[in-house]
């Protein structure tokens, strides 16, 4: 696994997911490094459907770990335009690289002011600190 970080061009949402802004419509969704560390080693994941809709703070997916199986929560709104197929067969990504090879989904935005409630790097740093 990884080392814990929290890289600073990532946006943060409390329930451990992260989204990469990529311009002002599209975002890379993920979860972050406390979450894959909490759940331990991933197993399973099940993506939504490419198309699909999903609205910030609600479940888009589940990942299955040797521990338990987690909701994904969706950290802004919008279209899903692809999931990374990578993981069907390579889990374990999401804990080797939870920032990179290990995303999600990728998502064009429909309400791009949501990431103003969104924590940076620091905020969620201290989140995970304190408990």
């Amino acid at each position: 696994m990884s080392e814990a970080n929290y890289p600073d061009d990532l946006l943060y949402h409390d329930q451990h997911d992260w989204a990469r802004l990529e311009g002002d419509e599209h975002a890379v969704f993920g979860i972050t490094w406390y979450a894959q560390d909490s759940l331990g080693e991933v197993v399973f994941y099940d993506p939504p459907e490419p198309g699909g809709a999903i609205h910030k703070d609600a479940t888009y997916a589940e990942v299955e770990s040797v521990k338990a199986v987690s909701d994904v929560i969706a950290p802004l709104s919008g279209e899903i335009v692809e999931v990374n197929e990578a993981l069907a067969d390579a889990p374990e990504k999401v804990n080797e690289d939870p920032y990179g090879e290990g995303w999600l989904v990728k998502v064009k935005l429909t309400a791009p002011a949501e990431t103003e409630a969104l924590l940076g790097a620091a905020e969620y740093r201290k989140l995970v600190e304190n408990g």
